[in-house]
């Protein structure tokens, strides 16, 4: 009993520091916030200082207006007192068996184009036959597991000496990568970026400019094959609605060709094999 009573008052402090980082991180105000969570400034100000304790109705409405990751949220109920809402299965789960075959559905429809899916640090989970023939080209060294597509693309002993727009696509996943950081506040992501950014550049590479205007309405991944060039761009497909941690942290990355030469190219790739 004595144990109970001296942490309670514990508790405010802890999730108040933390509600307070994500609105800033959000780049809301706390007028902003309160006006969307329908309560007064007053509360709020409370709330994250500490003289208030929300409930955990209270602190998952927050949560989803702030679209705070379902893993940060288990966090945030922790730290007000509460028990974790949302599991966090294993991909090979029984209970994810629908969602392991929509991806399944949606790799294989894309074919010949290349498309994975990776997890919340840019693991790949699966990838369909286009995407493993355009990594066959790279030496084994290069795809030992745990096999990181943003590591792997910008190794000087990986992908990078095959990218023609070497300088333009480092910047472009360098920044891509420094969103997520700011927006999650992961540290292993944190890790990659900084790793990521000692990468030096190599021979020749042109480093790209956020002033220089791009004929293209989106960046392109361009590559040099041993069977010739290929221009791509890709979208990226997340879970709607998720409840687990697991698929709420899936991305399904899907390439398509820029031009019909990388088309033709995709389709003679898969049609040799």
């Amino acid at each position: 009993m004595n144990r109970a009573a001296t942490a309670m008052p514990e508790t405010p402090a802890q999730i108040g520091p933390l509600l307070r980082d994500w609105r800033q991180r959000r780049r809301l105000s706390q007028l902003d916030l309160a006006l969307e969570a329908d309560i007064s400034t007053r509360h709020l100000s409370f709330l994250e200082n500490g003289r208030a304790r929300p409930s955990r109705d209270m602190l998952l409405h927050l949560a989803e207006l702030m679209q705070v990751p379902l893993r940060e949220r288990n966090a945030l109920l922790v730290a007000a007192g509460f028990a974790p809402m949302f599991g966090e299965r294993r991909l090979d789960d029984p209970q994810l068996t629908q969602a392991r075959a929509a991806l399944e559905l949606l790799l294989k429809a894309h074919e010949p184009y290349p498309a994975l899916v990776v997890d919340r640090h840019w693991n790949l989970q699966t990838a369909n036959a286009a995407a493993q023939r355009l990594l066959s080209v790279l030496p084994a060294s290069a795809l030992q597991p745990p096999l990181n597509v943003l590591r792997l693309s910008l190794d000087p002993n990986g992908m990078a000496p095959l990218i023609l727009n070497l300088g333009e696509w480092r910047q472009h996943l360098l920044a891509r990568l420094r969103m997520q950081v700011h927006a999650s506040g992961d540290a292993e992501l944190l890790a990659l970026l900084q790793e990521l950014s000692a990468y030096p550049p190599l021979p020749g590479e042109q480093v790209g400019s956020n002033s220089t205007p791009r004929a293209d309405v989106v960046v392109l991944f361009r590559l040099r094959l041993p069977q010739g060039e290929l221009a791509l761009f890709s979208t990226i497909t997340v879970f709607g609605t998720p409840t687990d941690i697991t698929l709420s942290e899936l991305a399904l990355e899907a390439f398509y060709p820029a031009d019909p030469a990388s088309a033709a190219l995709l389709q003679r790739l898969a049609d040799a094999t």
